[in-house]
């Protein structure tokens, strides 16, 4: 079973949750965080070589999480403009095609292996969508996209993957593509969650912010720093608060906390 709430409190960590983050000071040497900055696109070229299309299960959920998907249009059968910006191996990409037919689909990914599974999948059809390779933080999406033609982008599990001091590229780079009075959705881990609070010591890069063992990076956000990322870049926020999870495995009688951050700035 599984309960969600949803709202602008942070979860609270029990004492000994609080005791071992305490501890766990000691940053990884910044000889290593620049190597694993340099090396961030062969990480995780080689997560999609590992994993192949088989780590993360398609997203079923993310036209009842996100209505506006459907909200958006101004009347029944109208086309959209969508950009999924880090579409991985397209688990988001390809559910969406299925469901609405009406829908034109921009999707970009950092590795280039993943974008050669979204082209090899049987669902791809340049005439629904336009798949490319970018590094969000410095490859202008303006290459590949009209500028003010995109009515919804989503930003799924991808921030947090990039090192905090570049988010704001990423933001500015879309801000160019995405139409005025059109939004942002986004998603992605919040803090204290569970994956956060699993990290061994040593994985430590910065406030919120670990190295996993094959060299992927995770950031967890807080509900003001996301607001003020995006603030700055000249959206206004809509909608931005915790989605708090708990999964109960009752045959093993353990609870795990899942916390997101769902989303949704638009350009003015």
């Amino acid at each position: 079973g599984a309960f969600q709430k949803k709202g602008h409190s942070a979860r609270v960590l029990s004492l000994e949750e609080a005791e071992r983050l305490a501890k766990d000071q000691v940053l990884v040497s910044e000889f290593k965080q620049l190597k694993l900055e340099k090396e961030a696109q062969k990480n995780w070229d080689l997560f999609y070589k590992r994993n192949s299309t088989n780590f993360f299960k398609d997203r079923h959920w993310t036209t009842r999480e996100f209505q506006e998907l459907k909200a958006c249009r101004e009347f029944a059968d109208q086309k959209l403009s969508i950009l999924e910006a880090g579409c991985g191996v397209g688990n988001c990409l390809f559910p969406l095609l299925e469901e609405d037919l009406n829908i034109f689909a921009y999707a970009c990914d950092f590795s280039p292996r993943a974008v050669e599974y979204v082209k090899k999948n049987a669902l791809y059809s340049t005439e629904r969508c336009k798949v490319f390779q970018c590094d969000l933080t410095k490859d202008d999406l303006l290459d590949n996209i009209p500028a003010d033609s995109v009515d919804v982008v989503t930003l799924i599990f991808v921030l947090s993957a990039i090192h905090p001091d570049k988010m704001h590229l990423v933001l500015r780079n879309i801000y160019k593509v995405l139409k005025p009075g059109k939004c942002v959705l986004f998603r992605d881990y919040g803090l204290y969650d569970h994956a956060m609070l699993r990290f061994k010591s040593g994985s430590k890069l910065g406030e919120n912010f670990y190295v996993r063992q094959d060299g992927t990076r995770s950031y967890f956000f807080t509900e003001e720093f996301l607001s003020q990322l995006f603030k700055a870049e000249g959206y206004e926020q809509v909608v931005n608060e915790y989605v708090q999870r708990e999964t109960v495995n009752r045959k093993e009688d353990l609870c795990v906390p899942r916390v997101f951050l769902q989303s949704k700035f638009q350009k003015p």
